[in-house]
């Protein structure tokens, strides 16, 4: 077992705390099609990041708008589908401090952790809150900001490359890789929530 120091823990939403897969790949699939984009190709760029940052990489200026809206609604019309990782009611319900910083935008991250029967913490930190999402720190940091401690005391729980380098620029004590993915640079990789635990003092990882 391994101790990983904390006052707080920060978790990223979809594939830490809710499973989106499927909502997603059905979301961006169909807002693909509607754009006469190549939905794989879409897809794979999608991950762990601001539906924006992507939209803005992929369409040209003058549809930007019109397409952010259409995603946004696309995902938001799906968030019922999504359940809880494994684990995550449990965990989150047992921390006494901690906080979820997500790519997503506030009424969508809403959705999917209701659908997920995980409460909605005091501090969400969502697209909209930040002039720059991940893999900038700012999501991180400002979390941890608003539960009153030093990023250097919280650990964060992150399922993306991006997602885990704005964890690392926000100087983090640890972070926790979750789910299947191999290339995930985590101090621990885990496989779902059911392998951590809170203890006195941090997070506990079995």
């Amino acid at each position: 077992m391994t101790l990983l120091p904390c006052r707080a823990v920060l978790f990223d939403c979809d594939g830490v705390l809710v499973d989106s897969d499927a909502s997603v790949l059905a979301a961006w699939s169909r807002w693909a099609r509607e754009l006469d984009l190549d939905p794989d190709a879409v897809i794979g760029v999608v991950h762990g990041r601001r539906s924006a940052d992507t939209v803005a990489e992929l369409v040209a200026a003058p549809r930007r708008a019109v397409a952010a809206e259409l995603i946004d609604r696309f995902e938001v019309e799906d968030a019922a589908s999504v359940t809880a990782i494994a684990g995550a009611v449990a965990l989150s319900s047992a921390v006494p401090r901690w906080a979820v910083v997500t790519s997503g935008h506030r009424e969508l991250a809403t959705a999917r952790l209701r659908a997920a029967g995980i409460s909605v913490p005091e501090v969400l930190v969502t697209a909209g809150d930040v002039a720059q999402g991940k893999p900038h720190p700012e999501g991180y940091l400002r979390a941890a900001q608003q539960l009153g401690v030093a990023a250097a005391e919280t650990v964060v729980l992150e399922d993306a490359a991006a997602g885990i380098a704005a964890a690392r620029a926000a100087g983090v004590s640890a972070v926790v890789a979750v789910g299947d993915r191999d290339d995930l640079s985590g101090d621990v990789h885990v496989r779902d929530l059911t392998e951590l635990r809170w203890a006195e003092g941090g997070l506990l990882a079995t």
